[in-house]
């Protein structure tokens, strides 16, 4: 069988043909990890030496064709590591990362929560892609997906910065501004635009899917990064906007918005 093999000093020609007509060719692997985008995640394949690159924009046809019925790519790859052969092309392995966000979606969907203010399962991939990017801690995002859910089933904005960052896209030079905020032709803007934004904005992970189909019970409507990677969950805007002055207009010494990384 044609391909990539390991062979030995030592190996005689019985071992050798038993070897090719095994199949067993080397494996190479990538990774995608959780939170990155799709234009992220064709740096990545970029970067294999041993893989075949086709694409390298995430506007490429190809990937439109790849997704129907899907309207839009973004998202819809799972985050994972897999493994290939020399000669594998990045379309055939993302071919494969999309087989499986599809069947893992498919297979949560079925055992989501009652009452989520979702009508299809695209619009879960939407929130879990936006919990993803908000999420310091692993074990908030239950919690966070609560808030986002509740501000949904009350017709709240969602007022997530992730979401306008990613509609800004390249331009964003890792300063959030008011006039970004203020601008309504962001399709992405959920300061200014009702509703989930119009696709993911990142691949999320199995753990965020789960988030957004089991959010979290509760009252709050709020959170604010505390500057150690965490939030802080508020009630009313009340208590949100005293837990901003507190922990955003005078930050800590050592604030950032994720968790310090062992």
């Amino acid at each position: 069988k044609p391909g990539e093999y390991r062979l030995t000093a030592s190996i005689t020609a019985s071992e050798l043909l038993e070897l090719l007509r095994s199949g067993k060719v080397i494996q190479y692997q990538v990774t995608f990890p959780e939170g990155i985008n799709l234009q992220q995640a064709l740096t990545v394949l970029a970067s294999q030496e041993h893989l075949l690159v086709e694409v390298d924009d995430s506007g490429d046809p190809r990937l439109q064709e790849l997704v129907k019925p899907y309207a839009h790519p973004e998202g819809l790859f799972f985050p994972d590591t897999y493994y290939y052969s020399r000669g594998t092309t990045d379309l055939q392995l993302l071919q494969r990362a999309h087989r499986k966000m599809v069947a893992v979606l498919e297979q949560e969907w079925q055992t989501r929560a009652a009452d989520l203010p979702y009508e299809t399962s695209y619009e879960a991939l939407i929130m879990a892609s936006i919990i993803e990017r908000e999420t310091g801690l692993p074990e908030e995002r239950e919690q966070i997906a609560g808030v986002f859910v509740r501000r949904l089933q009350a017709g709240m904005r969602l007022q997530t910065d992730p979401t306008v960052i990613y509609g800004v896209g390249d331009e964003f030079d890792g300063n959030l501004r008011r006039a970004h905020l203020k601008d309504e032709s962001n399709d992405y803007n959920t300061y200014r635009h009702d509703g989930l934004p119009p696709t993911p904005i990142a691949l999320p992970g199995l753990a965020s899917i789960r988030a957004a189909l089991h959010p979290a019970p509760g009252d709050e409507l709020y959170f604010v990064a505390r500057g150690d990677g965490g939030h802080q969950f508020s009630k009313t805007l009340a208590e949100h906007e005293a837990a901003v002055r507190k922990l955003q207009l005078q930050r800590r010494s050592d604030y950032r918005s994720s968790p310090r990384r062992p």
